[in-house]
């Protein structure tokens, strides 16, 4: 499958994802997080992520992991120039956060969890 094709089938994909949502009252985001392999910090940040959204986010998120040597031409599609990058792609607005994730105030804010002021507070 070309470039073209996985950009088209990912989008329709979005689409239908947020046609079959648009209903509820809680949304469920639609996460991709870029890694690279099976480094200890791609790792970290996949556990960070997975332990924030089931706290946060319980059975209301759909994550998409995208290791960048299996797959480096995603990493073009979404601009990603960093590894670990989550990508928030719904709901909107779409927003990056780069790192391990350990920094949990600051994922709530990528997520439009929290406000910026409560995050600095809790640190």
């Amino acid at each position: 499958m070309d470039q073209e094709t996985e950009a088209r089938d990912s989008q329709s994909i979005l689409t239908a994802f947020e046609q079959a949502i648009g209903a509820q009252a809680r949304p469920v985001y639609l996460l991709r997080l870029y890694v690279t392999g099976t480094t200890p910090r791609s790792i970290r940040a996949i556990a960070n992520l997975r332990k924030i959204c089931d706290e946060h986010l319980p059975e209301r998120y759909d994550l998409e992991v995208v290791d960048l040597y299996q797959q480096p031409h995603l990493a073009e599609g979404d601009q990603v120039v960093a590894a670990p990058t989550l990508i928030k792609l719904f709901p909107s607005p779409l927003k990056r956060i780069i790192g391990d994730m350990s920094n949990t105030a600051q994922v709530l804010v990528g997520l439009d969890l929290q406000h910026a002021a409560e995050g600095r507070r809790g640190e």
